[in-house]
């Protein structure tokens, strides 16, 4: 691994102090690359706080551009880039965040197609899409390429984060679970409604996209329980915290 820079110790000082991180950790967040489905809602505090901690590769994968109503919750665009697509303007908020961080853009949509092009070479991949067909493919690409996945969602009011790494058995000897065995098949199409339908409060997407980046600097430095089995709801509402486990199903 690559040495930190002497300004990088000063800008990861924070983090070095932490026994469980240390310089040792730093270097692996430094050495990560990691693939971020979507730069709005959970994208954006998903690739905030990871440049932030020094991830050194950040690859976006988004085909939008940035429009008024998205300025409500999707954080890391601003009213100076309505018009640019999402991955351009995420960019520049990175470079600016973190000189240190390389982006790489990929203004187009994750699918089983691209995932073969792309995915393989990632240190973990983060699912912040906003439907279904996107949150199976990137299930399914992660397990075949053996990658980490860490995936969110959020209704008007709660969200959910989880982990996925069912190509690894836990302490016990069994797999773990995937994410069809959290959700066996997709709902029928317009059984739920879309947050352009419904709506959604932003800073929702700010708590979720949150716990999703915690949970990517534990896979990536080795700290902690990451949510392998377990789902983990949040009701905004009530500002209550739930832990469901999860199982392989066969």
């Amino acid at each position: 691994m690559d040495p930190l820079l002497p300004d990088e110790i000063s800008r990861y000082h924070r983090h070095i102090l932490l026994p469980e991180v240390g310089g040792h950790g730093q270097q692996l967040l430094k050495a990560a690359r990691v693939m971020v489905i979507g730069a709005g809602g959970l994208g954006s505090p998903v690739l905030q706080y990871l440049a932030a901690a020094g991830v050194g590769t950040l690859s976006i994968v988004d085909d939008d551009g940035v429009s008024l109503s998205n300025l409500q919750r999707q954080v890391i665009h601003d009213t100076g880039t309505l018009g640019e697509q999402k991955t351009e303007s995420a960019a520049r908020a990175i470079a600016r965040l973190n000189p240190h961080c390389r982006v790489i853009r990929f203004e187009e949509r994750f699918d089983a197609h691209f995932a073969r092009d792309h995915l393989a070479g990632q240190t973990l991949l983060i699912d912040g899409s906003d439907n279904f067909e996107t949150r199976y493919a990137a299930a399914d690409a992660a397990e075949a390429a053996k990658v980490p996945l860490v995936t969110g969602a959020v209704g008007r009011f709660d969200g959910t984060v989880t982990v996925l790494k069912p190509y690894e058995a836990g302490p016990d000897g069994a797999l773990y679970p995937r994410y069809r065995d959290l959700f066996p098949e997709p709902p029928p199409e317009g059984l739920i409604p879309s947050c352009a339908e419904v709506g959604v409060i932003g800073a929702l997407t700010g708590v979720i996209g949150t716990l999703m980046a915690m949970e990517a600097i534990k896979l990536i430095t080795g700290i902690g329980e990451p949510l392998v089995g377990k789902l983990l709801m949040y009701d905004g509402l009530s500002a209550r915290f739930e832990t469901v486990r999860y199982k392989r199903r066969g």
